[in-house]
């Protein structure tokens, strides 16, 4: 089989993560690198924080890999379950995120009252290849975050995108780090919510690191930090209806990592606490 044609090669696994024997993915080890950064995952499933399962495994080069699945949930509220998916790495060189994801893991059971109500889909590699390798893009060479909902045949976005579909998530967060920003930013898109969450986001991220208020970021005119446009091809969740609300946020990658960890979570914390004051409020509760 040609490296072209391995690349292109990947296997959806069973609900519960399970790789058949006969497929690709379950002949290869998975990478040193991508088990580095999930080993902090896999501790807490054995604990009991997380659930684990896996969206399923594509071959690249010599390799095998997999997107995985981390679920955390809330105690009951009472209500009807809010599920939203928080992905991050989708940039190979940016794994601040999660680093960001499993620090929110931990904060559940510290503070188990802003979770209530909440089964949150964590999805910390998304782009593993390009983790192992410390570059932006996938091994293939492409951005992996221009190619959603353009019926592109990059294994990890035809994966996540089947994942998106099958979820119908209320809401759809990534995790990114800027390196030629001076501050925290985000970009909204999907429901008109989406700016109502993003703003006190970066007011409860700012005591870390300060807030970009430049009026272009990243080429976007902007205001106070906030985005209303954004790239075409972005992890979103396309035409699905009803429509989640839908957020990006940024950190500066020039800041320590640990800032931005702190930032990050501390949006994450805002943004659920948040949502749940709008959902009470619409209840008439």
């Amino acid at each position: 089989m040609s490296q072209d044609a391995a690349e292109s090669q990947f296997v959806v696994l069973s609900g519960e993560g399970n790789v058949s024997k006969s497929s690709p993915a379950s002949q290869q080890p998975i990478r040193h690198a991508c088990e580095k950064v999930l080993r902090p995952f896999w501790g807490a499933v054995e604990t009991g924080v997380l659930e684990s399962g896996s969206l399923g495994g594509f071959v690249a080069g010599t390799g095998a890999y997999e997107i995985h699945r981390f679920i955390l949930r809330g105690a009951s509220d009472g209500n009807a379950t809010v599920r939203l998916g928080i992905f991050a790495t989708i940039h190979g060189d940016e794994p601040q995120g999660a680093a960001a994801l499993i620090e929110l893991s931990r904060l559940s059971r510290r503070a188990p009252e802003i979770f209530r109500g909440y089964e949150l889909h964590l999805y910390p590699l998304c782009n593993p290849t390009g983790y192992e390798d410390g570059t932006r893009h996938s091994r293939r060479g492409e951005d992996l975050n221009r190619h959603f909902w353009c019926d592109s045949r990059e294994p990890e976005v035809v994966l996540l995108e089947r994942e998106i579909a099958a979820q119908n998530f209320h809401g759809i967060i990534s995790l990114h780090a800027d390196d030629t920003s001076g501050g925290i930013y985000g970009f909204v898109r999907g429901a008109t919510i989406s700016r109502e969450l993003l703003m006190p986001a970066l007011a409860a991220a700012e005591p870390h690191i300060q807030i970009n208020r430049a009026p272009v970021i990243d080429g976007f005119r902007a205001q106070g930090g906030v985005i209303v446009e954004g790239y075409d091809g972005i992890l979103s969740a396309g035409n699905i209806e009803p429509r989640p609300f839908e957020i990006v946020f940024e950190t500066p990658a020039h800041e320590p990592v640990e800032r931005q960890v702190q930032a990050s979570v501390a949006a994450l914390s805002a943004i659920l606490q948040r949502y749940r004051a709008m959902l009470s409020v619409a209840s008439g509760i």
